[in-house]
């Protein structure tokens, strides 16, 4: 079993993936912004580690994350502005890239976005900004001799969801249950020979072990 370290625990992905993570037998570590959150995740049976991932530097992750052999970044800005975008979606992820190599955790998954999102609408500075970050962080990681997995899905909405995906290297773009996603990376992280891929999901007729087992080359 791994021991994981989530950046995004307390998130609408994070938090559904470290009790997922917890009951396939895995330890788990929980990056949170808010000291009241920390009981939640106690709970849950994942281990609090305070810190904001804005104010952070990459040696401050770095300390965080030792003694850890995962690292799952599921932040987000959630349209907060453009400098807390930078900050998280685009910075974020290089820090976590820079701790990993630092600590010689080799396996970092990260959740980025379907870049077919919104194409078909009017264009919006505060959301380009967005997937002009997701896409710089994206390109990091490809460039890091990590075993990266980039997991891009479509329109997020904020359901368990129903454990059926599409999930492939390249899909019609569409909507995903935030909880399809936790699911998604679960099993993700429990199929280590799955990685230096980029993954786009949508919510499907698939169940997600199925899916991501049809990924194995």
């Amino acid at each position: 079993m791994s021991n994981i370290f989530i950046i995004g625990a307390t998130g609408g992905v994070g938090s559904r993936l470290g009790p997922m993570l917890i009951s396939a037998g895995h330890k788990v570590t929980g990056l949170h912004r808010k000291l009241e959150q920390a009981d939640r995740l106690r709970e849950a049976g994942i281990q609090p580690c305070h810190g904001d991932i804005m104010e952070m530097t990459a040696n401050d992750l770095t300390n965080a994350s030792q003694g850890h052999d995962v690292i799952v970044f599921s932040a987000g800005a959630a349209g907060s502005g453009l400098d807390r975008t930078s900050a998280i979606d685009g910075n974020g992820p290089i820090k976590a890239i820079e701790a990993a190599k630092a600590n010689g955790i080799p396996r970092l998954y990260l959740v980025s976005v379907f870049m077919d999102a919104l194409r078909d609408q009017p264009r919006k500075e505060g959301f380009e900004h967005y997937m002009k970050s997701k896409r710089q962080a994206d390109n990091a990681l490809v460039a890091s001799d990590l075993k990266w997995v980039i997991l891009r899905p479509g329109t997020l909405v904020s359901e368990d969801g129903n454990g059926l995906v599409n999930a492939n290297r390249a899909i019609p773009y569409g909507k995903v249950a935030r909880g399809n996603v936790a699911a998604t990376l679960a099993v993700l992280i429990d199929t280590p020979d799955i990685y230096r891929e980029i993954i786009e999901l949508t919510d499907g007729n698939t169940p997600v072990r199925d899916a991501v087992g049809s990924l194995l080359r």
